[in-house]
C-alpha cells in the first residue's frame, strides 16, 4: 500500500505541475485530524440524531425568534452543543498546513471547502470560498451582509435581548452564516465556485465523498472540460472511478507528502 501511494503522490504532484489551474473542493475529512468528527461519519451528529429536515430554512423563516431562543440555549440540545464545542477548541493540522503553502508557492490557486469551521483561515489560507457558510460569522438574509460574530456584538450590543436580530444596513433578519437545509447557496458565493470551477483544469478532492449538490458538481464539471480529478481520501468514494489519481489515507499526512513531492519536483525542475 505504501509503495503504490508513494506513485500515486508522485503521478498526483506531475498532474498539478503541469496544470495550469489547480483548485481544491475540501470536506469534512480535513478537518477530522483537528478533532472534528464528521457529520455523517462513525460517530458523527447526523449519524447520532438523524438528518437535518430538508425544510430546516423554511423553519427559521417562519419564527426566526423561536429559532434562535432555541439556538441560544446550550441545554437544549446537549449533542449540538458537543459538537460545537469541539469545533471551539479545534486548531487547523498538518493537512490545512500544507494547502496554505501550496496556496503560497502559487500551486493552489483556490479552495471551496464545505467546511465551516474557519481553520483554513486559522491556518492562513487566503483564497478560499466557504461555500457552507463559516460559524464565526452571521449573515444577513436580505443583502447577504456578513460579521464576525464579535464585529456584530459592537454593531448592536443588545442584539440578543431584541430577537431575532436585524440588519443595520437593511433591516433584513440575521442568520448564521452556515446555510442550513432547504437553503439555497448565497448567490455571490455561488458565482465565486462556479467562476472557480471554470477556470480550473485540475480538481483536488480532499476528504469528501463529493456527494452533496451543488457541491459535488464542481470535479464533474472541471472533468468534462477536459481536467482531471486527484483524489484524496482514506477510501473510496463515488468520485475514485474518475479520477486521474487517488493518494489513499488520511488527508493531515497525505498533503504534506504531496507538498513535500510538489517542491522536490520543482527543486529538482523535474516538472
Amino acid at each position: 500500500m505504501e509503495i503504490k501511494n508513494q506513485k500515486s503522490i508522485l503521478a498526483a504532484a506531475q498532474i498539478i505541475l503541469k496544470s495550469n489551474y489547480t483548485i481544491a473542493l475540501v470536506g469534512a475529512g480535513l478537518s477530522v485530524g483537528s478533532g472534528i468528527p464528521t457529520f455523517r461519519g462513525a460517530g458523527g451528529l447526523w449519524t447520532k440524531l438523524g438528518e437535518p429536515s430538508n425544510n430546516e430554512y423554511e423553519t427559521f423563516l417562519k419564527n426566526p425568534t423561536a429559532w434562535w431562543d432555541q439556538n441560544l440555549n446550550s441545554q437544549i440540545d446537549p449533542e449540538r452543543t458537543n459538537f460545537r464545542n469541539a469545533i471551539e477548541k479545534a486548531r487547523p493540522n498538518s493537512g490545512h498546513f500544507a494547502l496554505v503553502e501550496l496556496e503560497n508557492i502559487d500551486v493552489l490557486k483556490h479552495q471551496i471547502t464545505q467546511n465551516i469551521d474557519n481553520l483554513h483561515y486559522v491556518a492562513g489560507s487566503s483564497k478560499v470560498t466557504e461555500i457552507h457558510g463559516n460559524r464565526t460569522k452571521l449573515r444577513c438574509t436580505t443583502c447577504e451582509l456578513r460579521w464576525h460574530r464579535e464585529e456584530f456584538d459592537e454593531v448592536s450590543p443588545f442584539w440578543q435581548d431584541i430577537l431575532p436580530p436585524k440588519c443595520p444596513t437593511c433591516s433584513g433578519i440575521i442568520k448564521p452564516d452556515t446555510v442550513m437545509f432547504g437553503e439555497p447557496i448565497p448567490i455571490s458565493i455561488l458565482n465565486s465556485c462556479v467562476n472557480e470551477t471554470n477556470l480550473a483544469d485540475c480538481i483536488l478532492v480532499i476528504g469528501t465523498s463529493a456527494t452533496v449538490f451543488p457541491a459535488a458538481s464542481f470535479p464533474q464539471e472541471v472533468l468534462s472540460s477536459g481536467g482531471n480529478i486527484i483524489e484524496i481520501n482514506p477510501e473510496d468514494t463515488p468520485i475514485s472511478e474518475f479520477a486521474a489519481t487517488s493518494v489513499k489515507g488520511p488527508t493531515e499526512s497525505s498533503l504534506p507528502k504531496l507538498l513535500q513531492e510538489i517542491k522536490r519536483l520543482i527543486a529538482n525542475d523535474n516538472i
